[in-house]
């Protein structure tokens, strides 16, 4: 058996895992195949393709490896494995089949969960593991439950950073909740030597020398139609614009299209912190805006070691970060208000209108056909992120569901959801037969084309939609908001108060119901409305791009001086 595992151990090290592979299925018998043998064969699949195929096989072999190890102290790796390779598969399926997948996907990974609870509740691997299901199943409790449990055994600022994300789903937190959580990041975050990194030069030069970092700065993400808005309209003789990419494409449609208006462009995903951090100060920047957050791939330590006199957050992430380097926060009025302004770590900046605006998109509208004239029923719909259902929401949709005769709702995202809780969710209120979920469209005016489908859309809570709520705006699809305590759950309302349609807008759940059945019964209302976004919806700041751009870079200019 020793030799058999020196072998094996050889062969992997020399990258051997074909042979490998071979060498179990014909040399080994069935029965002689140990639970390390299997996951060793699973591993191996892993290395040696990324194709559904071999993906499909490895997650059988971490099944058979699981349901044969009888010692339950050597389980985790073999359900590790499992819970990761399931992931790739089920993520692998959806982009390639363009569709939701099957109702059960994750049905057996959540049995060996609960089976197994006592090897999760404090092994890092597994927790890590498992939230990945829970994202897919919508299990944003289970989610947070499991951040709390990497904060006790390894409380890193990733962990923190993603508690605070996920938190913004629900409605357990007050603001003041997340800036006392957001502030545990800030002595979390690495803080270099000044003996590593460059000077920082404070000199005033004749223009401003602003930078953006993001790892979104890609086609198809929603983040580029709103920079679009700022870097393609503004006074190159003021300022020079700096856009630093932290993703790993090298440049696409996107990236091409944002040099020209730009000065310079620079990959920074391969490079270290410290690297970052010098080639930036080395360009002189004045002001420098974080478009990540706590959002995904984000690089916080960069601005902990404060890359330019002046740092500011706006747009990829609604919510403070309690870091003390990051000066300010970009909103609008109707997001922040004077008196919560202590509940942000941020000082506040106050655009005029509104925090965002959309550079639009290259389908030309036109004044559709409204759904309820050829069906005879209204239909709603929601193409938010799906992991913004909550509970709450669910509940709330279900009523006006049943308050709204023959009603529809259709539901529709772009991140890989497995359907099976989902739709018990709204099994559990005795609508899932008037809920329907549309396929993924890869094409993107594909994707437009499905919001000539819905009557009304229904915005998401506590965190609202922005991009979807854009975007029904722009293919003349009123939606009704709900309104919150905080940056994140305002910015449905902002929106909705730059169109001036107060009557969008709800107080709570009982007002978002009142106001959706209102809007659903009176035809009329919804016919008319309907129209006036078709006529004047792109004259409002929303999609006033040179209004925008002069309210941005004055506001830089401001505190700059």
């Amino acid at each position: 058996m020793s030799n058999q595992a020196d072998t094996f151990l050889g062969l992997f090290k020399e990258k051997k895992y074909s042979t490998i592979i071979s060498i179990i299925e014909n040399q080994i018998t069935e029965n002689q195949r140990t639970s390390a043998l299997l996951n060793l064969k699973g591993v191996c699949r892993m290395m040696v393709s990324d194709s559904s195929e071999s993906i499909k096989l490895a997650v059988e072999d971490f099944k058979k490896s699981y349901y044969k190890e009888t010692d339950k102290t050597k389980l985790v790796e073999p359900i590790k494995n499992l819970i990761n390779a399931s992931a790739i598969l089920f993520e692998t399926e959806f982009v390639k089949n363009e569709r939701f997948l099957d109702n059960d996907f994750f049905d057996d990974i959540n049995k060996i969960y609960k089976d197994n609870k006592d090897l999760f509740e404090n092994n890092l691997q597994l927790t890590k593991a498992i939230i990945k299901v829970h994202k897919r199943t919508l299990d944003i409790k289970n989610v947070i439950k499991c951040f709390e449990k990497i904060i006790k055994l390894d409380p890193n600022q990733d962990a923190i950073a993603n508690y605070n994300y996920y938190n913004n789903y629900l409605n357990n937190w007050s603001q003041s909740d997340f800036l006392l959580n957001a502030r545990k990041i800030n002595n979390k975050l690495i803080k270099y030597s000044s003996k590593d990194l460059v000077d920082l030069k404070t000199k005033k030069n004749k223009k401003i020398n602003l930078g953006f970092i993001s790892s979104d700065i890609k086609s198809k993400h929603s983040i580029t139609y709103f920079l679009r808005s700022v870097i393609s309209i503004y006074n190159n003789e003021k300022f020079m614009i700096h856009l630093y990419h932290n993703h790993t494409k090298v440049d696409d449609k996107t990236t091409t299209e944002f040099k020209k208006y730009v000065f310079k462009t620079l990959h920074i995903n391969k490079l270290s912190d410290k690297e970052v951090i010098n080639t930036i100060r080395k360009d002189e920047i004045d002001i420098i805006i974080d478009i990540n957050g706590f959002s995904g791939n984000h690089r916080l330590n960069l601005f902990k070691n404060r890359l330019a006199p002046i740092q500011i957050l706006w747009c990829g992430y609604t919510n403070t970060t309690g870091i003390d380097e990051m000066d300010y926060l970009i909103v609008d009025k109707n997001q922040v208000y004077p008196e919560e302004e202590n509940l942000y770590s941020e000082k506040i900046i106050y655009l005029p209108n509104i925090w965002n605006c959309h550079s639009g998109y290259n389908l030309k509208r036109s004044e559709n056909e409204m759904p309820f004239k050829k069906n005879n029923f209204i239909t709603f719909g929601s193409f938010n992120n799906f992991l913004k259902i909550n509970d709450e929401v669910i509940e709330v949709w279900a009523a006006i569901l049943k308050k709204v005769k023959n009603s529809k709702l259709y539901l529709k995202t772009s991140t890989p959801i497995s359907q099976g809780t989902f739709k018990r969710k709204f099994e559990k209120y005795g609508v899932l037969n008037s809920v329907n979920f549309l396929n993924y469209n890869k094409n993107f005016n594909d994707h437009l084309e499905k919001y000539k489908l819905i009557d009304i859309a229904l915005d998401t809570f506590p965190w609202n939609g922005v991009t979807t709520t854009f975007e029904s705006i722009w293919m003349n699809v009123p939606v009704i908001v709900m309104d919150g305590n905080n940056f994140s759950s305002r910015c449905g309302s902002s929106i909705i108060k730059n169109l001036n349609l107060l009557n969008l807008i709800s107080k709570n759940k009982e007002d978002y119901i009142s106001n959706a059945v209102t809007l659903a019964q009176n035809q009329q209302m919804l016919t008319n409305l309907r129209k006036d976004l078709f006529n004047n919806a792109l004259k409002t700041p929303l999609f006033n791009k040179t209004s925008f751009s002069n309210e941005f870079f004055s506001s830089l200019e401001k505190i700059y001086s």
